[in-house]
């Protein structure tokens, strides 16, 4: 180690780089200005694109409805038929046969969706006829409008309308309407690849002996990378040696993401940073948030490698308000906001200034609240260190105490987020 790391190492972080400025230094790096995939892009059975990201605008290649439909089971009428007709007063019209034209005086029984017949332009409801089946015929007990009861063509889509424009994340419903428009194949980005590599010397996969820990973040973090829409590839734990980890990170080098857990603060053990130094550039390390503020953000080749720290509490953080982001650029997206539940705070949150704090809380209903107060109550979780895993698998979601402000006073209204039920 040469006089400038020690001299980092023994000073700690001095500076910490604000959440928001280290998100738009590693975005930048990683994908530039750019508002299209940068993946790649390709052509996916219509089955099977739920969930992924729209690579091209789409517009509708056909009406929906396609043909002129009952709206309502019924008669299918010309509406002039009908005129003047009432319950009093009803008109009478011969019953054709149900493949037949509607002429003169002469209905067609329809039901809901059926083809509106030839010379029809109107149904009469089921309810306000009544069929003389003996003598084929059928009183009219109300008179229609012309187009009353008919779906015309593409009432509910017209070809060549605007459907979804690049960068529409697919859902369930969607697929519906794109297969009801006439697509059996989308185009869509590719799902951006990272490799996730756990790091440390003291990490197991089985039971532990004394000094040893089982490894969770890396486990974590890949399953959180399938939820984010993307292809993670879970390595085996590397030691801490900086030649391993050369070589581990070279190795992934392939993929659109590195990511690694442990090993990224300033300790003797913590070798990452100078790695990913000596391979490219660190962009920033150390950032103004709680827990988590150990994080290494770089680039090696083009590639955007994140250094999350060991603590799991602190990699989790991490890897929501950076990994997520850069996934989500990289598909040609922007994150969807976290799901937020109002809740009254029952213990103050204390927080630095110019530091942003996640702290996990549990929800709890509140008994008779007043009609203008949320209707639950966030309790700060009282395991609070960033090693302590139960402390957020547990919680029912974060309050972020934003980077401006000294903690939030108890008896205040905040937003949970729940972070991890949106994808």
């Amino acid at each position: 180690m040469d006089g400038a790391d020690s001299e980092r190492k023994e000073a700690g972080f001095k500076e910490r780089t604000p959440v928001d400025e280290a998100r738009r230094i590693l975005s930048d790096a990683a994908v530039g200005d750019g508002d299209h995939p940068t993946t790649g892009t390709e052509t996916v059975p219509l089955e099977r694109a739920d969930g992924r990201v729209l690579a091209a605008p789409i517009t509708a290649a056909r009406d929906v409805p396609h043909y002129r439909r009952a709206a309502m089971d019924g008669y299918a009428v010309r509406a002039a038929d009908t005129f003047g007709a009432s319950e009093r007063s009803p008109e009478v019209l011969r019953i054709g046969d149900r493949n037949g034209d509607v002429g003169p005086d002469r209905a067609v029984r329809v039901h809901t969706g059926s083809a509106l017949p030839d010379g029809a332009d109107a149904v009469v409801m089921i309810e306000h006829v009544e069929e003389l089946a003996d003598v084929g015929e059928l009183e009219v007990g109300d008179a229609v409008a012309e187009g009353e009861n008919v779906a015309p063509i593409g009432e509910d889509v017209a070809e060549g309308a605007r459907l979804y424009e690049a960068g529409h994340r697919l859902r369930p419903s969607d697929l519906g309407l794109l297969r009801s428009v006439g697509y059996d194949r989308l185009e869509v980005a590719q799902r951006p690849t990272v490799g996730v590599i756990p790091t440390g010397e003291e990490l197991v996969e089985g039971d532990p002996g004394p000094g040893e820990v089982i490894e969770t973040n890396g486990l974590t973090v890949s399953r959180l990378v399938e939820r984010w829409g993307a292809d993670a590839t879970y390595r085996d734990v590397v030691t801490d040696d900086a030649e391993a980890l050369r070589v581990a990170i070279q190795r992934d080098l392939t993929r659109d993401v590195v990511v690694t857990t442990g090993g990224s603060s300033v300790g003797e053990r913590d070798l990452l940073p100078e790695v990913i130094d000596d391979l490219g550039e660190v962009l920033v390390h150390g950032v103004g948030l709680k827990p988590g503020h150990p994080v290494c953000l770089g680039i090696v080749e083009e590639t955007p490698v994140l250094a999350l720290p060991g603590y799991p509490v602190a990699c989790i953080v991490n890897a929501v308000q950076f990994l997520r982001p850069t996934l989500r650029r990289l598909e040609g997206t922007t994150p969807d906001p976290h799901p937020t539940t109002p809740a009254v705070l029952e213990r103050k949150i204390p927080s630095e200034p110019g530091t942003r704090t996640f702290a996990r809380v549990r929800l709890e209903e509140r008994e008779d609240p007043p009609a203008d107060e949320p209707a639950f109550a966030a309790t700060p979780t009282r395991a609070s260190g960033s090693g302590v895993l139960s402390s957020v698998a547990l919680a029912d979601g974060w309050v972020v105490v934003d980077d401006g402000r000294e903690g939030i006073a108890e008896g205040e209204t905040v937003a949970v987020q729940d972070w991890e039920s949106h994808p």
